[in-house]
């Protein structure tokens, strides 16, 4: 059964650190993407970073050179590890797996989606 299993969300203050973790099971983690997104009431869900299987890595503009997005083999687990954060970067974080699809954003079209983990960041 696909799944997507966040954690590492909490409350950190502005300026601080966090690494979120997205473990996959079955053929999930294999995916030709794997996506961190995030959304907060009343805005639309915004994409993060992503890291395809063909090698490309990409960020969205607002993280770029604060956030890192990596994969652990190993453990069939996808990171993002976020530094220097600040109050704008309050929201839910979700992982999602996907598949080609050059009419999505970042050609990655997400089939199957985490349940969420909650950064909030303080000022």
């Amino acid at each position: 059964q696909a799944q997507l299993v966040e954690s590492g969300g909490g409350s950190v203050q502005a300026g601080g650190s966090l690494t979120l973790s997205c473990a996959a099971s079955g053929d999930t983690y294999n995916s030709y993407c794997m996506t961190w997104f995030r959304q907060t009431p009343g805005k639309e869900r915004e994409g993060v970073a992503i890291i395809r299987s063909d090698g490309v890595i990409r960020y969205a503009d607002s993280v770029k050179g604060r956030f890192t997005i990596s994969k652990d083999n190993a453990k069939n687990t996808l990171y993002l590890q976020m530094n220097s954060l600040k109050p704008e970067d309050t929201a839910m974080y979700y992982c999602a797996a996907g598949v080609r699809d050059l009419g999505h954003y970042w050609s990655c079209a997400a089939r199957v989606w985490g349940q969420g983990t909650q950064v909030t960041v303080s000022s």
